[in-house]
């Protein structure tokens, strides 16, 4: 009968798999939702067999999702976020009894997740005087340290800025980005003939860029460097160069993300994380309410659409809790 494939998926299930899929290990699930080995395994077990197919491939390490996990993932993702945010929205968000919040947001939310932020918070400011402002991650960072914000969303650097709570929100691997139907089988060599698009070397990500090039002993050229993130895009989507970014970053091509190819990085894959930081003088639940509603867009504009285009990335590019 329609919808009797259905039975036997629960809730718990779908969290189980989330973090398994996340994680990549039974134990890593298990402590993060707080679980017994067993319990998470049975709980696989289970959602396998309402599904009738195998979302885990058990066989490698870390494990790794089989096709079919990584088109269920996506739309189990989306069932959770809906859930937390009706989970939300019964226990609103409250902002009525703060006299101000001073908020910075990372540039790569500026078209979708922060208007939509902006808007959540809003709807229960009645006293608040609100000031919001979007940068680059170090500016957000050295603003928040010097207290001049009470909640910045960006980019984690070496350290954390002190006297803040961190809250994670998203990890964003680096991948490799090269013009549309370039061979790079060889690795970075094979691009050897074209430029490389270096990030702006104040912004956190173009230190961690360098520093992974230096460690595996890639000098390119100096040649550009650039802190807008669209003239990169343009550039590779021209055939003019090749770049190292995020899927975060990617995403935000535009009109020039048909003309880029993404692929993993050679050799050992680095990340950034993108994390809520929140003046420790803040106290309840706000912060991590606020952290909550951003993963939460986050799902909808970017890791969702995100792992639809590169399905390669489905344990990498991830929501954190």
């Amino acid at each position: 009968m329609p919808g009797s494939a259905l039975k036997g998926v629960s809730i718990r299930g779908l969290e189980v798999f989330e973090a398994l899929a996340r994680t990549g290990s039974v134990a890593g699930a298990a402590e993060r939702l707080a679980m017994s080995a067993p319990a998470v395994s049975q709980q696989l077990k289970n959602l396998d067999a309402a599904l009738g197919v195998e979302l885990i491939d058990h066989s490698r390490r870390p494990m790794t999702l089989t096709p079919a996990g990584r088109l269920f993932l996506r739309r189990a993702e989306a069932a959770l976020s809906a859930l937390r945010m009706g989970q939300r929205d019964v226990v609103a968000l409250d902002l009525s009894d703060l006299s101000s919040l001073r908020m910075g947001v990372i540039e790569d939310f500026e078209n979708e997740v922060t208007p939509n932020l902006a808007s959540h918070l809003a709807e229960t400011m009645q006293n608040c005087a609100f000031r919001l402002q979007t940068g680059a991650s170090h500016a957000m960072q050295a603003l928040i340290a010097a207290r001049e914000l009470d909640i910045a969303i960006c980019a984690a650097g070496p350290s954390v800025p002190p006297n803040t709570v961190t809250h994670p929100l998203l990890r964003d691997p680096y991948i490799l980005a090269a013009p549309r139907g370039m061979d790079v089988s060889g690795g970075l060599t094979t691009l050897s003939d074209l430029p490389f698009l270096r990030r702006d070397m104040n912004q956190i990500m173009g230190k961690q860029i360098e520093e992974y090039l230096a460690t595996h002993g890639w000098t390119p050229p100096q040649r550009f460097e650039m802190d807008s993130n669209q003239s990169i895009s343009a550039l590779v989507a021209g055939g003019k160069g090749w770049t190292i970014t995020t899927p975060l970053s990617l995403l935000r091509a535009g009109r020039f993300a048909d003309g880029i190819d993404a692929f993993p990085l050679p050799q050992d894959g680095i990340a950034r994380q993108i994390v809520l930081y929140a003046s420790d003088d803040w106290s309840g639940d706000i912060p991590a309410q606020i952290a909550s509603i951003a993963r939460e867009l986050i799902a909808t504009h970017f890791t969702t659409p995100g792992l639809d285009a590169m399905p390669w990335l489905a344990s990498e590019f991830v929501l954190l809790d």
